[in-house]
């Protein structure tokens, strides 16, 4: 049976084999499907190599040459943050390795460098300079949005491919009662997307699973580098905020962690949104939309995808969690209001 390693010794292979592989080891982290390695080569070099077999290789490749070329075009500060790819006839290098059951592609990046990370718990002085610094970092992402490639994921195609999922097999969703409560959250993110004019949003190169262990900062906690780009996509601002609320959450950094709605309420995100705010005014209708970016991610990335991106002891807990406690909460925990009154914003009255 094929390897891993295998897979990336056929990658390289294919990249350039006159540069011989010594060691390639495994650098993943084990909540995850998705597998990362350093390659050594007899020569002292070292790159790194991710290897997937979740979705489809063109979405793969296809977010691979956005990413590089954000990368080649931000402007400082952010001009060295994320990860480079590795090109080859001036594009950057994919493999794809297609026999019997297994579907699985490589991209190989150089090493990034990595300074402080955050605490695992942030005090005010963190949160309002990782507002300030999200803020920027958007507006940089915002300013290069007519010079990237296309992309062809959308908010609307993934849930569309989701109800067509539950269409097909319900009982792969544990049965009629909750296939029908999927369809319904489903129909009601199609249905307030509109609502909230998520047409009008802005389209930027978000990352949305932001969390302490995927960048890191300068010892002013500026943003100094960022990498694990599994849940990269073009869409909304705000499908990054959930993650934003996460890191300056109460409760911090957590080993075992879940999902809940929650600090989206807490006044330490507030605290983060205000100083984001000051930089890159946030509209009503966006804040609205929080709700509505967070039903994504449960549905999304939690039960269509979830089995994909978490080891399987967690993906079990979470979309257990995502039936019990998650999408239940979406109705009774969230309240853009008090977001927007925090913020001062003066809606216009709509005709």
């Amino acid at each position: 049976m094929i390897t891993s390693a295998d897979i990336i010794q056929k990658a390289w292979n294919e990249y350039d084999p006159t540069k011989i592989i010594s060691k390639i080891t495994d650098i993943s982290v084990r909540v995850s499907t998705n597998y990362v390695f350093h390659i050594w080569f007899e020569d002292g070099d070292m790159i790194v190599a991710k290897l997937s077999y979740f979705g489809k290789y063109e979405h793969f490749k296809e977010d691979h040459r956005i990413i590089h070329s954000l990368s080649n075009n931000l402007l400082y500060p952010f001009d060295t943050l994320l990860a480079k790819s590795l090109l080859k006839n001036n594009r950057v290098f994919t493999y794809r390795y297609k026999y019997k059951k297994v579907d699985a592609w490589v991209v190989f990046y150089n090493p990034v460098r990595v300074a402080e990370r955050m605490p695992r718990r942030l005090e005010e002085k963190h949160i309002r300079k990782f507002g300030q610094q999200i803020a920027k970092f958007h507006l940089a992402c915002s300013k290069l949005r007519n010079v990237l490639p296309k992309s062809s994921k959308t908010l609307r195609t993934d849930i569309q491919t989701l109800m067509e999922r539950i269409e097909k097999d319900e009982k792969a969703f544990g049965g009629k009662a909750k296939a029908e409560l999927l369809k319904q959250h489903c129909e009601l993110f199609l249905k307030n997307r509109l609502k909230y004019n998520a047409n009008s949003f802005e389209t930027i190169p978000v990352f949305i699973d932001w969390n302490i262990g995927n960048f890191s900062v300068t010892k002013q906690f500026e943003l100094f580098s960022r990498w694990d780009y599994d849940w990269f996509r073009m869409s909304s601002r705000m499908m990054d905020f959930y993650f934003f609320s996460r890191v300056v959450s109460d409760a911090g950094d957590r080993t075992a962690f879940s999902y809940l709605i929650n600090p989206l309420m807490e006044d330490r995100f507030i605290l983060f949104l205000e100083e984001y705010h000051k930089i890159n005014p946030l509209t009503a209708d966006e804040l609205r939309f929080l709700r509505e970016g967070y039903r994504f991610f449960i549905l999304n990335y939690v039960i269509k995808d979830g089995s994909y991106f978490f080891s399987e002891q967690y993906a079990k807990k979470l979309q257990a969690e995502a039936f019990e406690i998650y999408l239940p909460s979406i109705a009774t925990e969230f309240n853009a209001d008090k977001l927007i009154d925090a913020l001062k914003i003066k809606e216009i009255e709509k005709v």
